[in-house]
């Protein structure tokens, strides 16, 4: 995809896109992610949606020309083969929250 072609609401509607898909791929809820970055969840779904501070991000990105390196920095969320059969081909479309959230999870880092 080149972002250096797209306006600048496309490109907030596709980062955020995205930042949802690898949210979905983690199984990971709004309200968890949320709570793990210490945001709202309205912040959260607003920048799912595309909006948000990243406005800033994309127009300063815009004017270094640096908006191929995007690609490199959230590059477009792919499923696994074992999660393609799970799902039986259908697009993830909500987290399934934690029925016991007395123990915390690791982290990636």
């Amino acid at each position: 995809m080149d972002f250096s072609v797209m306006s600048d609401k496309a490109v907030l509607r596709e980062l955020g896109s995205r930042i949802r898909q690898l949210r979905l791929n983690r199984n990971i809820t709004q309200e968890d992610l949320a709570d793990r970055v210490l945001l709202s969840v309205g912040t959260i779904k607003s920048l799912e949606r595309g909006q948000g501070k990243l406005t800033t991000l994309v127009a300063v990105l815009r004017e270094l020309d640096a908006m191929p390196g995007l690609e490199q920095l959230l590059p477009e969320p792919r499923l696994s083969p074992q999660q393609l059969l799970k799902m039986q081909g259908e697009r993830r479309q909500r987290a399934t929250s934690s029925k016991d959230k007395s123990q915390p999870e690791e982290s990636e880092w």
